[in-house]
This record gives structure tokens, C-alpha cells and sequence, in this order.
């Protein structure tokens, strides 16, 4: 039973293959895209002290979602546990639903934030999603399933936003930026869970959820973000 577990697995493994090779190809195809645009003076210039400066905002940005979704990612299970009395295997399932909530609101961050604008998409899906972290440490069963299903989809559709917000701006280094913003994401998230970790062990569970709860109220920096259009939209006359 165990092997035919893992030969399904296996098959997944091998349709991922095939799909980020199709993505690697239509990645370099837009890389050259965009290169030939900036050549040809189609693509905007932004002065180096507005990138760093943009670069800067979305870090911090970056650091308040990926520390909060360190704290339901590492420990929603301990959490529900703790908190609600839940078995090991129910939380387990719970944090599956949040998982998957994460997984579509990843998806659908790129489609919405080309149709309404990654400024946009950035500032509400950081700040936005403030109310519900708040509320989540006093809340029953029910409502801290139902909070962090909609947590877990607001916040999820801030990172292709970003990511591609970064490359409008640096359309010479797209190779540079996402592996900066990768990079500093999942760094984020190993660093998040050791700190939450310590403070969880010192101070409780309930604790750093209360804590954790304000992380999303620096999405108010997103105020200070330039509206940087995508380089087809900018290179359309007005």
C-alpha cells in the first residue's frame, strides 16, 4: 500500500516536470521579450534611488507576510491543539484546508493584479487581510477555521504581485530580483518559525498569535510604493 502511495507521488513529481519545463521556455521567450523592449527605449528607466527605495518597501512588506504565515504554517496544528482540544489528525486536516487556501491565492494573485493593478493587489492583500489576524486569537473553532481559509487566500496573493512589481521596475535584472525575492522568502520563513518557536516555548501559543496578529499592519507601507506600471502598459501613448 505504501509503494503505491509513492508511485503516485512519483507521477506527480514527473507532471511538475513537464509543466515548469513548459514555464521555463515561455519564462526566456518574455525575459527577451522584455529586453528588446528596454532596447528599443520601449520600457521606462526608473532612477536608482526609487528602486532601492521600492526595493526597501517591498521587503518589509515581505517580511510581515511571511512571518505571520510562518505562524500558521508551523504551528495552526499545536495552535488547534491547544487551544481547541483537537486530535492530531484533525488539526492536521485543518491545516491542509489552510494550506490549500495558500495554493489559490498564489494562483490567482497574477491574473487579479493585472487586471486592477500590483499596487493594488499588494496594498489589499497585506493590509487588507489586518481585521481578520486580529480577530483570529479570540474567536471560536468555526470562525478560526473560516479566518484562516480567508488569511491564507488575501495573503497568498501578495507574492506574484510583488515579484512582478520588482521586475517592472528592474526589467535588466529579472533574474537578479526573483532570486532576491525568493530568496528572501523562504529565508523569512525557516528564520520566522526558529523566533516564533522561541517565543511560543517562553511565552505560550496564544501568545505569539496575539503578536503575530499586527504583523499585517505594515502593508500600511505599501502607501509609499510609486504606481509602476507594466512595460506594455507604458509603452502605449496616453
Amino acid at each position: 500500500m505504501g509503494r503505491s502511495h509513492v508511485a503516485w507521488f512519483a507521477l506527480f513529481a514527473l507532471l511538475a516536470i513537464v509543466i515548469l519545463l513548459q514555464v521555463s521556455r515561455w519564462y526566456s521567450a518574455h525575459i527577451e521579450e522584455r529586453v528588446r523592449k528596454r532596447v528599443q527605449g520601449e520600457v521606462p528607466v526608473y532612477s536608482a534611488r526609487m528602486v532601492r527605495h521600492t526595493i526597501a518597501v517591498l521587503l518589509v512588506l515581505m517580511f510581515s507576510k511571511f512571518f505571520y504565515l510562518a505562524s500558521l504554517s508551523s504551528y495552526y496544528e499545536l495552535y488547534l491543539m491547544h487551544r481547541f482540544g483537537l486530535s492530531a489528525r484533525t488539526s492536521a486536516h485543518y491545516l491542509a484546508v489552510f494550506l490549500f487556501a495558500i495554493t489559490v491565492g498564489t494562483l490567482l494573485g497574477g491574473p487579479i493584479g493585472d487586471h486592477i493593478g500590483r499596487r493594488r493587489v499588494i496594498w489589499f492583500s497585506i493590509l487588507g487581510c489586518a481585521p481578520f489576524t486580529l480577530m483570529l486569537p479570540y474567536v471560536g473553532l468555526r470562525a478560526t477555521v473560516a479566518l484562516t481559509v480567508v488569511i491564507g487566500l488575501v495573503l497568498a496573493s501578495a507574492f506574484p504581485a510583488i515579484i512582478v512589481y520588482a521586475q517592472d521596475m528592474l526589467t535588466h535584472r529579472i533574474g537578479m530580483v526573483s532570486g532576491l525575492f525568493y530568496g528572501f522568502s523562504f529565508g523569512l520563513g525557516g528564520l520566522g518559525a526558529a523566533v516564533l518557536g522561541l517565543l511560543a516555548d517562553h511565552f505560550g501559543i496564544d501568545f505569539v498569535y496575539q503578536v503575530c496578529a499586527f504583523l499585517p499592519l505594515l502593508g500600511i507601507f505599501a502607501i509609499f510604493l510609486p504606481d509602476v506600471k507594466p512595460p506594455a502598459a507604458a509603452a502605449k501613448p496616453a
